[in-house]
């Protein structure tokens, strides 16, 4: 009899990825730290919130989740999107200058997709619904704000930005610490319906 293997969850990698890159991003939109500190996640996008996401969705194909192989790979790629953005158009590659409202309809559509992947969450943890939920009031904010010219919702979308990167750090540290221990030891609240 051949004996089964056993794959790790590729689910904590991805989010950590993403929770920690959208953390260290969403306090540069809310003001805590500087605008000049947008070029510290451009390297963060690629490697941990870019390149690792993508490593988790391709490892979730694998397991045969398709919300984690979309999820994963999606996020992945916006944070390569998000970096090759700030890299090219800060370095006059790019010219951004007449490119606001074409980035909050971007983010506009991000929130969109976001939106709809929120809504499988409903049968999956709590803590995945409260990730995309705000997720996608994140994306609605930061678009609408960049589309209107309104620097108080690209700030508000800042602050639910890190409400959301921790929320996915929490997620990741509840999947990571109940496998270690085999248990419920981190809270992550019942699949829905």
């Amino acid at each position: 009899m051949a004996e089964e293997s056993k794959f790790a969850n590729p689910a904590p990698l991805g989010l950590v990825g993403f929770g920690l890159t959208t953390v260290i991003l969403s306090l540069v939109n809310a003001g805590v730290l500087p605008a000049g500190g947008e070029q510290v996640v451009i390297p963060m996008a690629f490697a941990y919130g870019g390149l690792i996401q993508i490593l988790a969705g391709l490892l979730e194909f694998r397991t045969g989740n398709t919300f984690g192989t979309v999820a994963f790979l999606s996020y992945g790629a916006f944070w390569w999107w998000f970096a090759l953005l700030v890299l090219l158009g800060g370095h006059g590659v790019l010219d951004l200058s007449q490119a606001g409202s074409t980035i909050g309809v971007a983010l506009i559509g991000w929130g969109v997709f976001t939106l709809y992947m929120w809504v499988a969450t409903f049968r999956l943890s709590k803590a995945l619904w409260w990730v995309f939920l705000t997720l996608w009031v994140t994306f609605f904010l930061l678009g609408f704000g960049a589309l209107l010219g309104m620097h108080a919702l690209h700030t508000a979308g800042g602050w639910l930005g890190l409400v959301c990167g921790l929320l996915a750090m929490y997620t990741s540290f509840g999947l990571v610490t109940n496998t270690v221990f085999g248990k419920t030891v981190v809270p992550l609240g019942a699949p829905g319906g």
